[in-house]
């Protein structure tokens, strides 16, 4: 996994990108007798839209009746609520309300309802303004009515794809990390992929490379689609503001964008956003003060009280948004080639099914599939807010006294995870990675209290069960 020079032998199947969609895949594929490998150019799984986003797990209520996205997104949700208590991935079932602030939006509330039952989703329903404030009495001045979506749900972004990329690479999936294409060439029946580390081959490639998915479809000759990156900032509030919130606030879609929603996070703390803004800049992930403004006067509305409350971070990812209103998945058989495009702030929710979805049509195309046998998904680590967390589990102190030793305070990330981390089957690269598998300084400090320590463990991984 992630050697200096990525092997030349020839695999049955080539991923580009290693986030929630492409480890997805490539976990799905790990069930089958053929040969793997992921290709990253990041250092870690999950750096790029994945790790930046509403953290979400939709219920297709709103996507286009009909549409990939619909079936795929319902699907992935099927798939992934179990999944989920399988692996230990913090989910948390708060529902959403959908929320009508002017007679306008109130108007368009039952043709909501009736997309949602196109789509499958027959729980969604109207409730008027007393019984609105009654579940939200934080809520701003002046709302009509709203509806309500009983199986929205918060999920963690993070442990998702990590999840997927170890259960993989554990069923003998290779991960090459810092692997960026650059160009691809057909000989002797392999397409040829030249990288920044070396070549490698492949049978089938499969391109779920999110932002560059694009440029790598116009390798093999595709111009059906081009990625306008919508970047979208959002505001961290403090976990003191966490009662303010009891369910996911939505507002009503435009054309444009899904709007400012607030949602409390499995981390125990409150999200404001996101924006949506087309640049130019693949890789324009900074926050901007008109951006963060807005929301504030978004959030005024939406809730007055949580304005008032302490920040503990901002952020900004970049969704890949494209001119059609579907996702772009396609399979070119003669080429031997798939196309995984235009997978927006869905692809979470929608991973599974995705995945589900790209090894049918593989088969369909030819690839021999024979089952090796249901791979096992690893536990992971916790490290949401409603359950029990290392610190709080006087057998897990007993046994190991590294789990009783609070290194980050904010966000009471102890010792003992920091080095299981450290020694995991995936181990982070840098400290965003150990972010993302423990949260140790994401919290209200941001790293001023632990950031020494994290960091002189990181520097010292090889020794770190002398420390």
């Amino acid at each position: 996994m992630g050697s200096s020079a990525p092997s030349a032998a020839p695999v049955d199947a080539l991923i580009i990108g290693a986030g929630v969609v492409g480890t997805a895949i490539a976990r799905a594929l790990a069930q089958y007798e053929l040969s793997c490998t992921v290709a990253e150019a990041g250092n870690d799984v999950g750096t790029g839209t994945t790790k930046a986003n509403t953290a979400i797990l939709h219920s297709g209520f709103d996507a286009v009746p009909g549409s990939l996205e619909s079936r795929l997104v319902r699907r992935g949700a099927e798939l992934l609520r179990p999944y989920a208590a399988q692996a230990g991935i913090p989910l948390e079932r708060t529902g959403a309300l959908l929320i009508a602030w002017t007679p306008e939006q109130a108007a368009q509330l039952p043709e909501i309802e009736d997309k949602a039952r196109a789509n499958g989703y027959l729980a969604a329903r109207q409730i008027p303004a007393d019984q609105l404030y009654a579940r939200e009495p934080h809520l701003g001045p002046g709302a009509l009515a709203a509806l309500e979506i009983p199986d929205e749900s918060i999920i963690c972004p993070w442990t998702t794809p990590l999840a997927y990329a170890i259960e993989a690479v554990q069923a003998g999936v290779r991960l090459e990390l810092r692997t960026r294409m650059l160009a691809v060439a057909l000989a002797d029946g392999m397409h040829e992929v030249r990288t920044s580390k070396g070549l490698l081959r492949c049978r089938w490639l499969i391109n779920a490379a999110g932002l560059e998915s694009d440029h790598i479809d116009a390798m093999f000759g595709g111009s059906t689609f081009t990625i306008q990156p919508r970047r979208g900032e959002l505001i961290v509030f403090d976990k003191l503001a966490r009662p303010l919130v009891n369910t996911i606030l939505l507002p009503v879609p435009t054309l444009q964008t899904k709007g400012v929603l607030v949602a409390p996070t499995v981390y125990g703390n409150v999200l404001l956003g996101p924006t949506a803004e087309d640049v130019p800049d693949r890789s324009d992930t900074a926050t901007t003060a008109a951006g963060l403004s807005s929301l504030l006067d978004s959030g005024r509305r939406i809730l007055p009280e949580l304005v008032e409350e302490e920040v503990t971070a901002t952020y900004a990812g970049l969704r890949a948004a494209t001119e059609h209103r579907d996702y772009q998945i396609r399979i070119d058989a003669g080429r031997r080639y798939v196309c995984v495009g235009g997978i927006r702030s869905t692809g979470l929710t929608a991973s599974l099914g995705i995945a589900e979805y790209v090894v049918e049509q593989l088969g369909a195309a030819g690839l021999t599939l024979k089952e090796r046998g249901a791979t096992v998904p690893p536990i992971m680590p916790y490290i949401g807010q409603a359950g029990t967390r290392p610190y709080q589990d006087p057998a897990r102190i007993a046994a190991d006294s590294a789990y009783g030793h609070i290194v980050c305070h904010c966000e009471r990330v102890t010792r003992g995870e920091i080095l299981d981390a450290l020694a995991g089957p995936l181990p982070p690269a840098d400290l965003d990675g150990l972010r993302r598998r423990t949260r140790a300084a994401n919290g209200r400090c941001q790293g001023f209290y632990c950031g020494a320590t994290v960091a002189s463990l990181l520097r010292d991984r090889a020794d770190v069960r002398s420390w």
